[in-house]
């Protein structure tokens, strides 16, 4: 009853606006009449708002413009909500009114053939509603939009998407040209930031409330939680109520809708709007002017139901545009020429407008400033510079933001409102929000539904068991996975903060064969047959353009593996080995001049140094060669020989303790080194070396100068460990590559033999593959951190890369089991200061005792005679005893031991010449 009363109020209205407007044109018998039809739903709200700003502002117009020498008629044509009916509409107001324009249609699909049709007649289509991309108005110099197309708001969608981190949205719109023409622009838009539309759901305007409740619980059996809505308010209308229904809009959702809803919010009912409660919109923006709160003022007077409406605000600047382009075109050609023939349709038969040329003309020219802010046609479209961001909170809405394409999302249009920072949040473009659920939580926008599916994983078949190991269950036939990966992975799934559902897929046959290598298996992710990879997959710069990765979850890079040797080679004449030869002679010569230094210090007062010529010499030696293994039985007089024996005991002790170590060390321990050190060693050599088989290090080697005909693959530690053991001579290798992980694994049996001895490739390591934009990369790579920052990884690790040879330390964490030997042999820099030491010991004793005897015996100098004579008196004199010594005066406590030789010869004695 109150939709009837309000529909006879705004026909009563539109009936006096129309008089009002024809009775200004009876004052002035100059003005020529110009008839423009509208064609339009007529009952239907918009319609009615419509009709309404048109008429205000063809009042406005001629009221302060009483001298125009045009004046517009309206002329109605009711479209009756459907395609046909406004081209029949328009058809009939073109061939019976000969109508110069046509303002209308209210829909994009009416527009569609009414274009046409204004093409063939000249008669230009002025729509301010008709928004779908696909009515490309460059097609028809006829056809004006008074109005954005929806493709304008793609950006600021798009921008929305960025600041919140969403990966992945899903496009929900009506099946009709006006829903599907948003699509391209809003998809390329999406792509640019790397978003991804995993599936779109499509609503037809008829569908029943059943159909629409099976579309939205498909949603609810999807991963992403973001949803782009454009459609219009009646079927949106219809949507949301079902979707809080079905439990779509409590938290964890994100709605955006596009200006076709939220423009019309205000012509919802409460229960409608209250169903969208957190979603966020884009709104059309008309800058605030004295003039819109007027016309405000006077709609709300007109039509109390609704408040300022983008269809009365672009209707009345519309037809203000057609008003003064009309005036600017004058009053000349007003007339259409008619079709000449018989039986031709009402199509084929319209008159054609010789007045339309001049028209879009002047249309295309025009410029003012209107409700809506500046008013003026770049391809005969208006452009947009603002959109509001709303929120629908309550049974209203709430501003946020504003998109411009200067500044793009921004809190508020003041000039320093552009986000400054280079690394900004949400925060900085937009204010707070409220999101589904009432809550103040940003949406991740991805989950794991517990009703949807598994994710298919695959996983490699043809790898080193303690990474991935795939058997069949002999009593049920399950296939089972498991391995160091596999745990790895399910721990991640463990720590991370929702479920993930999902069972592994072995990539090969029935009878462990694969069906390809590790591309060909990340390759499938791509392709959509995997959701992800769990297994050794290394992390490439070439795998990553169409797969992504997580985090790496173990070490990186690629090491080279050679053969010890035992560096030393044992024979009979080992025993030389430890001193070099300039240390032996020294340590000879030195025996000999220790000899003689006693020799001469003791000669003169220690009978154990005197004799016939032969036996002194015999003593010298005897003296110096027995001190360094027992105490001669010779005893040491004099205090400058103890000295000089005690240096050299010295001496002779560091000599012999370091002779012993390191004879002991040659004999008994194994100096094992590399038999290669690097790799340009071994391209140089040009010996052949192994790879992991279907591995990438293949393509590695490659590059780095390896013929193919020298790389040999293979498959498990067994292989490798043969082909090393058996080296070039007999068919192996020199050495083997494989990535770190499987070198600890390979040295964690075989350490004794084999050693990493470079990393010559760097790569990330070891991580699981998801779909390019797959949100779920993120949260699992935040579960990797987690996982290796907990005492779980160390666990896995010692659970399955644990070494078989307890004694082979971490090759990871200690590389060097059997450290690199170089044998060092004792030379005489490493006795240096000993030996100069010692013979400045010996030179001051042998000084003293020259000095001394030269002053006790110098009269012999003084002698007459040659110089022979007094050299042979001083030689007679030094071999002599000295009996004055001290020494020669002390009684011994015991018998002195007389050698037989002495005994034999008394003359030789201690004081006789």
């Amino acid at each position: 009853m109150k939709k009837h009363l309000i529909l006879n109020n705004l026909v009563l209205v539109f009936l006096v606006v129309v008089l009002s407007v024809e009775l200004g044109m009876g004052q002035n018998t100059t003005t020529q009449v110009i008839n423009v039809g509208v064609v339009t739903d007529v009952g239907t709200t918009a319609s009615n708002l419509s009709l309404i700003a048109i008429n205000m502002s063809l009042s406005d117009f001629y009221s302060a413009r009483p001298g125009s020498r045009t004046r517009l008629r309206l002329n109605f044509g009711d479209s009756r909500d459907d395609v046909v009916g406004a081209a029949a509409a328009a058809l009939d107001l073109i061939k019976n009114k000969e109508v110069k324009a046509i303002l209308g249609p209210r829909t994009s699909m009416q527009a569609s053939f009414m274009i046409e049709v204004g093409q063939k007649s000249q008669v230009p289509i002025i729509s301010f509603s008709a928004t779908s991309p696909f009515l490309d108005s460059g097609r028809s110099p006829y056809f004006f939009r008074s109005t954005y197309d929806d493709s304008s708001q793609v950006q600021a969608i798009s921008e929305i998407i960025k600041v919140f981190g969403w990966r992945e949205v899903v496009p929900v719109y009506e099946d009709n040209a006006f829903g599907e023409g948003i699509m391209p622009g809003l998809t390329d838009a999406l792509q640019a930031i790397n978003i991804r539309i995993p599936y779109r759901t499509v609503i037809s305007p008829n569908a029943t409330d059943d159909e629409i409740s099976k579309e939205l619980l498909t949603l609810m059996t999807k991963p992403t939680r973001v949803f782009v809505v454009h459609m219009n308010r009646f079927l949106a209308s219809r949507l949301f109520p079902k979707a809080k229904e079905t439990g779509l809009m409590k938290e964890g959702y994100a709605w955006i809708l596009t200006n076709g809803v939220i423009d019309n919010l205000g012509l919802m009912n409460e229960t409608d709007i209250k169903a969208m409660q957190g979603v966020l919109g884009i709104k059309t923006h008309f800058p605030m002017s004295e003039e819109l709160r007027t016309f405000r003022s006077r709609l709300a007077k007109a039509f109390p139901v609704s408040d300022l409406n983008v269809y009365g605000v672009r209707a009345y600047d519309a037809t203000t545009a057609l008003a003064m382009a009309v005036e600017e075109a004058g009053t000349s050609n007003l007339t259409f020429s008619e079709m000449d023939g018989r039986n031709i349709s009402d199509l084929e038969a319209l008159s054609v407008s010789e007045y339309g040329p001049k028209l879009i003309r002047a249309l295309s020219e025009i410029k003012f400033r209107g409700l809506a802010g500046d008013y003026h046609f770049i391809d005969r479209q208006l452009q947009v510079p603002v959109f509001e961001i709303v929120n629908v909170v309550g049974s209203g809405e709430m501003v946020v933001g504003f998109w411009t394409q200067e500044k793009g999302l921004v809190r508020d249009l003041s000039p320093s409102s552009r986000p400054t920072r280079t690394f900004s949040t949400w925060k900085d473009h937009l204010n707070p929000v409220v999101w589904p659920g009432i809550t103040t939580t940003v949406p991740r926008g991805w989950e794991i539904p517990t009703n949807g599916k598994q994710l298919q994983i695959g996983v490699p078949v043809d790898t080193f068991p303690q990474f991935v190991k795939v058997k069949k269950d002999p009593i049920t036939h399950e296939t089972i996975v498991t391995g160091f990966c596999i745990d790895f992975f399910e721990a991640v799934i463990q720590a991370m903060p929702y479920d993930v559902s999902h069972r592994y897929i072995p990539f090969g046959d029935q009878d462990g064969k694969p069906y390809g290598n590790f591309n060909d298996l990340i390759n499938q992710v791509y392709l959509g047959v995997y959701d992800a990879v769990v297994g050794d997959t290394t992390i490439l710069a070439n795998r990553s353009s169409y797969v992504d990765f997580t985090l790496p979850y173990t070490t990186s890079g690629v090491g080279m593996v050679v053969p010890l040797k035992d560096s030393v080679t044992r024979s009979s004449l080992i025993f030389f080995t430890p001193l070099t030869w300039g240390l032996w002679v020294t340590t000879l010569g030195s025996f000999f001049v220790l000899g003689f230094v006693v020799w001469i210090l003791e000669h003169r007062v220690n009978t154990d140094f005197t004799g016939p010529w032969l036996y002194q010499i015999s003593t010298i030696f005897w003296f110096a060669f027995s001190i360094m293994v027992f105490a001669p039985r010779e005893r040491v007089l004099s205090l400058s020989a103890r000295v000089v024996v005690i240096s050299w005991y010295f001496i002779v002790l560091v000599l012999t303790q370091s002779y012993t170590a390191s004879l002991s060390s040659l004999l008994t321990t194994q100096q094992l080194n590399p038999t290669e050190t690097s790799m340009k060693n071994l391209l140089a050599k040009g010996g052949p070396v192994g790879y992991q088989r279907d591995s990438f290090i293949l393509g590695k080697l490659r590059e780095s100068g390896f013929p193919k005909s020298r790389l040999v693959p293979f498959n498990t530690a067994e292989e490798c460990e043969e082909l090393l053991r058996n080296g070039p001579s007999k068919g192996g290798v020199s050495a083997a590559f494989m990535e770190v992980p499987y070198v600890k694994v390979f040295l964690g049996q075989y350490c004794k033999k084999y050693r990493m001895v470079e990393v010559p490739f760097e790569v990330d390591g070891f991580g699981f593959v998801f779909p390019i934009g797959s949100p779920l990369v993120a949260d699992v790579s935040r579960a990797i951190l987690k996982v290796a920052e907990s005492n779980k990884a160390t666990q896995l690790d010692d659970a399955w890369l644990k070494n078989i040879d307890e004694t082979c330390p971490d090759p990871i964490s200690n590389p060097d089991p059997n450290p690199t030997v170089t044998f060092r042999r004792l030379g005489l820099d490493s006795f240096r200061v000993l030996f100069a030491a010692a013979a400045a010991v010996w030179f001051i004793a042998l000084l003293r005792f020259v000095v001394y005897f030269f002053m006790k015996n110098g009269d012999i100098l003084r002698e007459n005679g040659t110089r022979l004579q007094r050299m042979k008196s001083m030689w007679r004199r030094f071999m002599e005893s000295d009996d004055t010594s001290y020494i020669n005066n002390v009684k011994p406590t015991c018998p002195s031991v007389v050698t037989p030789l002495r005994q034999q010869n008394p003359g030789h004695g201690p004081g006789n010449n």
